[in-house]
């Protein structure tokens, strides 16, 4: 006979289920719009942009009514219990007193936090950002193959006041931009950011000058000369293969600015080809690859809910970082691949796996491009880009005055000068997307891929020795177990301190850095 607490463990169930099953509705909604948005950027016609912006608005709006819809609400309350409220739930944003699971605790606590934020910014603003995003792509796309900031400043006014009003109807008292941030990482709060990059910009400007300084020859020009598009796309393939891409589950594609995006069953992998460039479509390719790769690694039991999505931007960044820069910048990775570029390259017959390392690594005074900087000047790219949006979402900067604080930032930071917006202020997609908090999010990742790298080779021994043999298996192995197969699971920093044993830090990066940058560049003092 069913006792009544059976009963209610019943109605618990009963209630968890219809709450699943509207979750995946909502997220089925969002993954369909992704795959409209990437054919936009990757296949769609030039004229099917009208059309396009509205489809997606209207696709952001359904989901938008469905979180935000009353029988959400009330499911949350049924769940988390009928006396649990906003301050009895404890520091992780779980119900304190729920009976759930704690994977069904996490998927509550999930939803919870995009409910209560949706809540708070009305629908009809969420589709005006929407349709505004979708007609910003190409407006950004013209304005920098005309070299005219002018072209992109209102759309981008337009962008900053509209995400400025999304940020103060979610919290009116706190720093807008600081809002903003917590939409890609709710869970590392924005002082935290600001440490970790005054940390890294403290440390690795001497660095860059010590470099700046050295005699010591790197071989620059061994990747010198012109690579047909059609034999890079088969070199990119080649590298996809050699790490491990699962096919079946995605594909590669171009796209002005490489992306990647999908689902555990559908992770899709674009790049772009220079032909002067080779080395940058080979580190572009690595690079979305990780994140592919950490798309398709999530649980695909946890599909439709947060259990089968990543755990936001840092987390994602360091599996791209991590396979680009700790993989494949490594010398075991050229020992490895460089027969297969010279295969279908046969002038670069003469190069060697040191020379290849060397040329992977070589540090650039005199780069405006950031997703051509190297390993260390990278972060200062990322620095500058922090401060303009940031001082753009607080009102403290005007669009119009963008390209000369943009400008400026690169002759003080960097010791170059952007003769054009294309190479300046225009370069980057992101804000054409209305993501303004993004940026910090990939030297957040960087750092984390060190302190993850350390850790896994703690756990596997030395993963130089298996990459020099084209064995990722155990290094992919491990990431699975400590970071995909969680979802969201854990919060950032719970999911940091499993995975390596101790909080979130920057010494690892640093030490790598000082490391390995010190031994190419005979830096005694590193």
């Amino acid at each position: 006979m069913a006792t009544e607490q059976d009963s209610a463990a019943e109605g618990d169930a009963d209630t968890y289920d219809e709450f699943e099953q509207r979750v995946e509705r909502i997220t089925n909604v969002g993954n369909a719009a992704g795959i409209l948005q990437w054919d936009q950027e990757v296949m769609m016609p030039e004229g099917g942009t009208p059309a396009r912006a509205k489809q997606l608005s209207t696709l952001s709006s359904i989901s938008h009514e469905l979180l935000t819809d009353e029988e959400t609400g009330e499911l949350l309350e049924e769940l988390e219990g009928s006396e649990t409220t906003e301050s009895s739930r404890n520091t992780s944003g779980e119900a304190a007193s729920s009976d759930l699971a704690e994977d069904q605790q996490a998927v509550v606590r999930e939803v919870r936090r995009r409910y209560d934020r949706s809540m708070k910014v009305p629908e009809e603003l969420v589709a005006e950002i929407s349709e505004t995003t979708s007609n910003a792509h190409p407006t950004w796309v013209e304005a920098k193959e005309e070299d005219d900031f002018s072209i992109f400043a209102p759309t981008l006014e337009k962008l900053v006041e509209l995400k400025r009003e999304y940020a103060d109807h979610i919290d009116p008292d706190a720093d807008p931009y600081a809002v903003l941030f917590a939409d890609y990482e709710p869970y590392i709060d924005i002082e935290t950011a600001e440490r970790i990059l005054e940390r890294l910009r403290e440390e690795l400007v001497p660095l860059i000058e010590a470099i700046d300084e050295s005699d010591a020859e790197l071989e620059t020009d061994a990747f010198s000369g012109e690579f047909d598009d059609e034999t890079q796309e088969e070199l990119a393939r080649d590298v996809l293969d050699t790490l491990g891409y699962d096919w079946n589950r995605g594909r590669l594609d171009t796209a002005p600015h490489p992306f990647s995006s999908g689902t555990q069953f559908d992770a899709r992998v674009t790049t772009r080809f220079d032909e002067s460039d080779l080395l940058g479509s080979i580190t572009s390719t690595i690079h979305e690859f990780g994140h592919a790769n950490y798309t398709i690694g999530l649980p695909d039991e946890g599909y439709g809910t947060p259990l089968g999505e990543a755990r936001d931007l840092t987390v994602h960044e360091s599996q791209s970082r991590l396979w680009e820069n700790h993989i494949g910048r490594s010398q075991p990775f050229w020992e490895r691949f460089l027969p297969a570029v010279q295969e279908r390259f046969p002038a670069l017959e003469d190069v060697t796996p040191r020379d290849a390392y060397e040329a992977a690594n070589q540090v650039y005074d005199d780069n405006l491009i950031r997703v051509e900087a190297d390993e260390l000047t990278y972060h200062l790219h990322i620095v500058i880009r922090f401060e303009v949006e940031r001082d753009l979402i607080r009102g403290d900067l005007a669009v119009e005055d963008v390209p000369e604080v943009w400008n400026d930032k690169y002759e003080e930071y960097l010791g170059v000068r952007p003769d054009t917006d294309a190479e300046g202020c225009l370069q980057d997609i992101h804000w054409s997307h209305g993501s303004f908090g993004y940026f910090p999010t990939y030297s957040l990742g960087s750092v984390l891929a060190a302190q993850l790298y350390a850790a896994a080779e703690a756990d596997l021994g030395d993963i130089d020795e298996h990459t020099r043999e084209g064995e990722f298996d155990d290094l992919n192995g491990w990431l699975r177990e400590q970071i995909h197969v969680h979802g969201k699971r854990y919060t950032t920093p719970d999911l940091i301190e499993r995975a390596t044993g101790e909080e979130y830090t920057a010494d690892h990066f640093l030490e790598y850095a000082k490391n390995k940058y010190g031994e190419l560049y005979d830096l005694e003092e590193y």
